[in-house]
């Protein structure tokens, strides 16, 4: 042992002898407490959110040192990559006005819902993602897929929210430009149900920041890693990502690092 860690035999042996540090201690013990963490969220989160997440626990230590832990331990958050959302504007159909105006945080559930659709690549061809998001808590409460990108996804994650949730009326729902979300079946929809839409400027990108940045979170944690030969396959994955690990396990900055789920039943007892 002491030939291959290159030391003296007087160092060695008097390294055994020494005591093991309080510092070492606690490393030792920091450390089993951030894999816990960094293996509960997937290997999806960083340093900031181990940080919080101790510290509930008690646990007083600076983002650097947690760096350093991790490094040592070779905890190594999933790569992240870019991806560009492209929103099909280029339609006749009416416009609505953009009533939301970058106000993303809402007092209380059910007030304001933002959706998007998205795409996701597999053997069999583009699988296509619809999502509804709550302001509030950034929970997905509504979801679809479907080999098209028509406007029967975003009905169905659409009709999907308002069913779980039975939203009052006057709730404003906020989306792109898309030709899905202007379609007359859509407007008709809202208009059944009492929902005031509300639609991003023309190009505006910033303006339906809460549900592209989902779709980001959704691609460079999950789907950028994977290689699926179904569209089955990618539904299963990308359900089980939405149901038991982003809604009830995530830690959300957004939410003071709680999960959408944990956050709005700590807002009920409040």
């Amino acid at each position: 042992m002491r030939r291959i860690l290159e030391v003296s035999t007087t160092a060695y042996y008097d390294r055994l002898k020494r005591p093991t540090s309080a510092r070492d201690m606690a490393d030792k013990e920091l450390t089993e407490l951030t894999t816990q963490i960094f293996e509960d969220q997937k290997k999806r989160c960083g340093t900031r959110t181990i940080k919080k997440a101790l510290s509930r626990d008690g646990h007083k230590i600076s983002q650097r040192r947690i760096g350093k832990l991790m490094a040592k331990a070779e905890l190594i958050c999933k790569t992240k990559k870019k991806f560009k959302a492209t929103p099909n504007s280029k339609h006749d159909n009416p416009i609505a006005a953009n009533f939301l105006d970058r106000k993303f945080t809402v007092p209380s559930p059910n007030e304001v819902w933002v959706g998007d659709i998205t795409y996701i690549w597999t053997a069999e061809g583009w699988l296509y993602l619809a999502t509804v998001i709550d302001l509030f808590s950034r929970r997905i409460v509504g979801w679809s897929m479907n080999k098209r990108m028509t406007v029967g996804p975003v009905n169905e994650a659409l009709l999907s929210a308002i069913w779980n949730r039975k939203p009052k009326k006057g709730l404003l729902w906020h989306t792109d430009r898309g030709s899905q979300y202007a379609s007359n079946s859509h407007r008709k929809l809202l208009e059944e149900h009492g929902l005031i839409q509300s639609m991003s400027r023309k190009g505006n990108c910033w303006d339906s920041a809460v549900a592209e940045s989902f779709f980001h979170t959704l691609k460079t944690e999950l789907v950028n890693h994977k290689q699926y030969q179904t569209r089955e396959e990618a539904q299963q994955d990308i359900f089980e990502y939405i149901e038991v690990f982003y809604n009830r396990q995530r830690l959300h900055s957004t939410n003071d690092y709680w999960s959408p789920v944990d956050y709005e039943e700590m807002q009920k007892v409040a």
